[in-house]
Order: structure tokens, then C-alpha cells, then sequence
């Protein structure tokens, strides 16, 4: 789109096309930082230490996306000025490239420029909710801007909390999101959905717009909402507690033929093998003997079968796709364990199992096999290192490939490994819900001409897993029937406790351009009327979701009415006692200016000392927070104190 508009500028516009990603800091970074700065994650420091020893990008880009050539030390330009800059610039070093030269990628990954650019498409994660009611600037992803500055390099939109010098006041209002695509839907459940639900509220206020018809009335335009999906089941629930949507439509639509709906056709397995599955369980042995005799087989089998195939000698070697075996697990801990025995046994008895023959053979059925280091996709490790392991998945073994034999990933590859190459997995125990087992075992036979094979190692001592043993074949070929309904409730109790301070300071603030700047947090107290209608969202909110019959709803609506009525009323009698007292008060301690501040992390070892009406309002940072963590005191049978650097027995 991009390079279509730059060849009709006159046409299309001067500004430009651009990708943006909202993700946490870990992967990109919030700031874009200058000369001097000690965080270690702005953009200023990253993109220098990259220059110095070009092994982690500043952003979760190796490679040119347009035409696949390598990021150098030249790639990555802050500018305009070096020193204290405003945007981190992309280039390719390809000089055929389209993004070469002068040329800049058009791709926003800084936290900061995003709030000025505000680009076409953004990529977000759902955590990046919890940051409305921590940062003013989030308010101008929803249309919140008052001034802009047509310059297409360095320009941007202002709202409240810019300078009032930047920009020139904006002849129309800048229109919200218009349209939603919530990829993954399955995994917007259980806590961290109803969290996501009760911030949605927020979200959907903030992108609705009233339009006046031709008849003079008026019209409540909502975006358009696409959630996608494999594993899913009861989505109208939870489309609607998560969006508050009653008309759910499947697209593409089912046709007259279920096994040809026009997008997609299917294959019989005689035709095209797909995946097959097989089922490993052994009575009166321990998981990791398993685990041990397993891998010992298939790595030994595939290299086997890609020697009689020409071996590294044939690029297109058929057994390639099972060269590599991923291992998949529950748990970090059955992981961590299991890591050391492919490291170690798995590693030592491969050297010499081609010896391993049956009475009567000369050639067996397994070859010798050198192991590299065993490669690692869990939340462990950084995204650089996450992205540099999918890198080498993907490629075959030739002479001189950085490849690989074996990956070990937890959950994290239910999703977003989308690697053509992989044929062959290993699952460690039967994961906890049928949907993740659909999601993980689809990572591998993805391609035409390159089948899938799962072998599941089951725990016969578990019921569950061996109720699957038993019943292996049956339940393959119907297991997306037990998908799991997901449960999503943004307005259970334990919810609101938790969350519905931070969303409705997030809807406050966000929503009125005179409460957006940090220390106009002290103005709740003077704009408490209008921000009556932050009461009238939650409770037309409450009304649409109705889960439950007509007298409970408007029981459940006047709860929620009222809880967020008193938590203005406390917002503003604390503005007040810091008013009358000649202080100020902000929303966060790192806003502009000085003195008390409203918003507390629930950990916050302060917040004791709050007294009760402040103590509401705590906000978390991330969707995904949990309790507190609890310390273990190790304690001996006569009630002593046990020393925790003993050696226990």
C-alpha cells in the first residue's frame, strides 16, 4: 500500500502507510530515549549496542521483510536528530530494495512514536489494555487528537498531553478504529479473558462514534469486530461477554458441501497423508524411560532414513521434514528435567544405537547420530532468542546449516510457529485441554508432501491419559468434539474487585480531554458530573451482556452502578483534600509534576499505609498478574527452623 501510494502521491496523499507494533517491552521498546539516558531499553540504547555487536535487534525484525536480506549496523537510523531523537528509522541494506537509501520501512515498533504517528494497522497484545489508565497518550490510538502536523517524516497528531505549540488545531475529529481482528480467539478465556472483557468495556466506549442520519437522528456506529479461530467452542458466549456482541455470522460461511466450501477442499488421507498419530505408553515404567526410549528411536530412525535417502548429499532430501524433533511439554519443570536427559543419555547412547540389532540382522533399523546443543522455545529465554531458534527450525540439513535436531517448547508454539519444514513431534503427557493438544500437534505436517508424525507419550498411573490410551484411535478421530467452552465473566465479583478501578479510571481518564493529562487527575473533583456517564457505560454495559434472567441483571447492573459510583465520589474527595491543602495530584509518580499520585501497583509495599479510599485504586501493568508470591519457611518436626542452605536428605 505504501509503495502504491508513493507512485500517486497527488491521489493518495502525502502521509504515509505504516505498520505499527504496540507490544511490551521486552520485545520492543517503550521509549525512544537520547544521550545519557541509563535504561537499557530505549530505543537510543538498543540500536547502540546493536551497532556495536550486531546480535540483538533493537526491534523483533532480523531480516528486511520486503525482501528477506539481513539487518546490518546500518539498518537501524534514529533521527532526526541522533542525539535526542524522535523516531527509529528501518532501513534495508539491499540496495535494489524498495526500502533502501532514503526509503525507510514503513514500520513503527517504539512505544513513543506510535502515540505521534498513529499508523494505518497496529499489531497490539491484549496486556498493552492495562496501560489506559497509567499512560495519557494511549487516548490518541482512539481518534483523542486536537492538532497534527501534516510533515510526513518527522510530523505527527497531538492531543492533550503534547505540548500546545506542536501542531495545527484539526479541521474534523480524527476518527476511532473502525475495525478489530482478534486473532486466536480460543486463548481470550478464563482469567486473563475476563479481564480483557471488563477492559473492553473501556475499549469499545472509546472507539464508538454518534453519527446524525438524513431523518435527524442519530446513530451509534461500533467497529467491526473479526475473531479468528480453530479450537473453539460456545463462541457466541463468549463474543459476547468478551465484546459485548449478540450477532455472531462464521465466515466463510458453511456451503451445501462440507467438504468443499469453495476456500478450502478436503483431501482424503489416501490422496494426501496428513498427520498421523501414534500413542506411546508403557506399564510399570517412569515417564522419563519413556521420554529416553522414545527419542532414542525416532532420532535414530529419521537418520536412518535420511542416509538411505543420499543423506546431506541430496538437497531435497524426503526425510528432512523429520530430522528435527520438536518436544512438546506441559510444564517448565517435566521440561527442565527432560532437557537433561536428551543433553546427556540421549546424546551418549545415539553415537553407537546403530550397533542396536535384532537376532539375524545385518542392518538395522536405527544409524548412529551426532546431537548438536538442544534448542529451547519457552518464556525462559528473550524473543531474540526466540526468534533466532524459529530461524534455524527452519532450515534442512545440508552441509554447514546451523540446524537443528532437537526443540523442547512448551505452550509458547501452540501459536505463531507457523514452520512448513517441521514433520515430527513428540508430546510429553497429554496436555491439560483438548484445545491446546489440536493447536501443538498442528505445528508440524503443514506442508503438502511432507506428513506429520505425533507420537504422545502417556502416563499410564494417570487416569486421563489413560483413558486416551485405551481409547487412542477413537478419540483421534473425533477429539474436536471435547474442545473445551470457554469461560469469560468481566463482571464476576473477584473481577470487579480486581479491575474495575483501573477501568474506570483508564474510561475517565481517556475519555474526557480535560482529565487525559497526568495532573489533571486533581480535576475529578470539578468534572465529577460529567463524568456521570462513565457510570451510564458500565451499566448499559451490564444490561447487554445479560447472562442471567431479568431480575438478577438489574441486580448485577445496580451492583456495578454503584460500585463505580463510589469510586468516583472517593476520586473526587481526594482531589479535594489535595486541593485544599495546596497539592496537586497525578495519576502516576511518573507523570509531570510533583506531590501525591492516584494509581498504586497492587504490590505496592505503600499501599498499607494508604488509607482505605485510596487503596482502591490499584492498576496492574499487565493483563497476566497474578497474587502475590509467598515465601516458603522450611520447618523440622520439633518446630525449629530448618537452615535453607542444608543439604536435606
Amino acid at each position: 500500500m505504501e509503495l502504491e501510494r508513493q507512485k500517486d502521491v497527488k491521489k493518495l496523499g502525502t502521509w504515509p502507510f505504516e505498520i505499527g507494533l504496540w507490544v511490551g517491552q521486552a520485545a520492543t521498546p517503550n521509549k525512544i530515549g537520547k544521550v545519557g539516558d541509563k535504561d537499557e531499553n530505549t530505543a537510543y540504547r538498543r540500536t547502540q549496542k546493536f551497532k556495536q555487536d550486531q546480535k540483538t535487534s533493537p526491534i523483533p525484525l532480523e531480516t528486511c521483510p520486503w525482501c528477506g536480506t539481513k539487518f546490518s549496523s546500518n539498518s537501524f537510523k534514529l533521527g532526526p536528530n541522533e542525539k535526542t531523537p524522535l523516531d527509529l528509522h528501518i532501513f534495508c541494506v539491499n540496495r535494489d530494495c524498495d526500502f533502501s537509501g532514503e526509503t525507510p520501512l514503513p514500520i513503527v515498533a517504539v512505544d513513543e512514536p506510535i502515540y505521534r504517528r498513529l499508523p494505518a494497522f497496529l499489531i497490539a497484545t491484549v496486556d498493552k489494555f492495562a496501560s489506559l489508565p497509567w499512560e495519557g497518550q494511549t487516548g490518541k490510538l482512539f481518534g483523542k487528537v486536537e492538532r497534527a502536523d501534516s510533515n510526513s517524516k518527522n510530523g505527527g497528531f497531538y492531543g492533550p498531553c503534547d505540548p500546545n505549540g506542536a501542531g495545527q488545531p484539526l479541521l474534523e475529529p480524527l476518527l476511532p478504529p473502525d475495525l478489530i481482528i482478534q486473532d486466536e480467539l480460543h486463548l481470550i478465556s478464563g482469567p486473563l479473558g475476563t479481564m480483557v472483557g471488563l477492559y473492553e468495556t473501556a475499549i469499545d466506549a472509546l472507539c464508538r462514534r454518534e453519527l446524525t442520519t438524513e431523518g435527524g437522528q442519530k446513530k451509534t456506529i461500533r467497529p467491526k469486530v473479526v475473531a479468528s479461530t480453530a479450537t473453539v467452542r460456545r463462541a457466541e458466549s463468549q463474543i459476547k461477554a468478551l465484546f459485548c456482541r449478540h450477532g455472531v455470522e462464521i465466515f466463510p460461511c458453511p456451503g451445501p458441501n462440507r467438504r468443499d466450501s469453495y476456500f478450502a477442499i478436503t483431501v482424503s488421507k489416501e490422496k494426501t497423508p496428513g498427520i498421523l498419530y501414534a500413542g506411546v505408553a508403557a506399564q510399570g515404567r517412569s515417564p522419563k524411560v519413556i521420554f529416553l526410549r522414545t527419542y532414542l528411536a525416532l532420532l535414530g530412525a529419521s537418520q536412518k532414513a535420511f542416509l538411505a535417502n543420499g543423506g546431506l548429499n541430496n538437497p531435497r532430501n524426503p526425510a528432512d521434514p523429520y530430522m528435527t524433533l520438536t518436544g512438546y511439554f506441559n510444564s517448565l519443570r517435566e521440561l527442565g528435567g527432560c532437557r537433561r536427559i536428551a543433553e546427556d543419555e540421549v546424546r551418549s547412547r545415539l553415537k553407537d544405537y546403530g550397533d542396536r540389532l535384532r537376532v539375524g540382522e545385518t542392518s538395522g533399523l536405527f544409524a548412529k547420530r551426532e546431537l548438536k546443543e538442544v534448542v529451547e522455545l519457552t518464556s525462559r529465554i528473550s524473543t531474540a532468542a526466540v526468534s533466532k531458534a524459529k530461524d534455524r527450525l527452519a532450515k534442512a540439513f545440508l552441509p554447514k546449516a546451523d540446524c537443528v535436531d532437537i526443540a523442547l517448547a512448551t505452550n509458547m508454539i501452540s501459536v505463531g510457529l507457523d514452520i512448513s519444514r517441521l514433520g515430527l513431534m513428540a508430546v510429553f503427557g497429554q496436555p491439560k485441554t483438548t484445545a491446546e493438544y489440536i493447536q501443538a500437534t498442528s505445528r508440524v505436517g503443514r506442508e503438502e508432501g511432507k506428513p506429520g508424525l505425533i507420537v504422545t507419550m502417556l502416563n499410564v498411573h494417570k487416569p486421563r491419559d489413560r483413558s486416551h490410551y485405551e481409547r487412542f484411535e477413537a478419540w483421534h478421530e473425533s477429539f474436536y468434539r471435547s474442545v473445551e467452552a470457554t469461560s469469560v465473566t468481566p463482571f464476576s465479583p473477584r473481577a470487579l474487585d480486581r479491575g474495575l478501578a483501573e477501568v474506570t479510571v483508564a474510561l475517565s481518564r481517556q475519555g474526557w480531554p480535560g482529565m487525559t493529562k497526568g495532573p489533571n487527575a486533581l480535576r475529578a473533583m470539578e468534572l465529577r458530573s460529567s463524568l456521570e456517564s462513565v457510570v451510564d457505560i458500565f451499566g448499559r454495559r451490564v444490561e447487554e451482556y445479560a447472562v442471567l434472567d431479568g431480575n438478577e441483571t438489574q441486580q448485577k447492573r445496580d451492583e456495578v452502578r454503584g460500585k463505580v459510583e463510589d469510586l468516583l465520589d472517593d476520586w473526587a474527595k481526594i482531589s479535594k483534600e489535595q486541593k485544599d491543602h495546596g497539592a496537586t495530584l497525578r495519576y502516576q509518580r511518573y507523570d509531570d509534576g510533583t506531590g501525591p499520585y492516584l494509581l498504586r501497583y497492587p504490590l505496592d509495599p505503600d499501599l498499607e499505609r494508604l488509607e482505605k479510599r485510596a487503596q482502591q485504586f490499584k492498576a496492574h501493568r499487565s493483563l497476566r498478574d497474578v497474587e502475590p508470591a509467598c515465601n516458603l519457611r522450611l520447618i523440622e518436626l520439633n518446630g525449629n527452623a530448618m537452615d535453607p542452605e542444608e543439604d536435606v536428605d
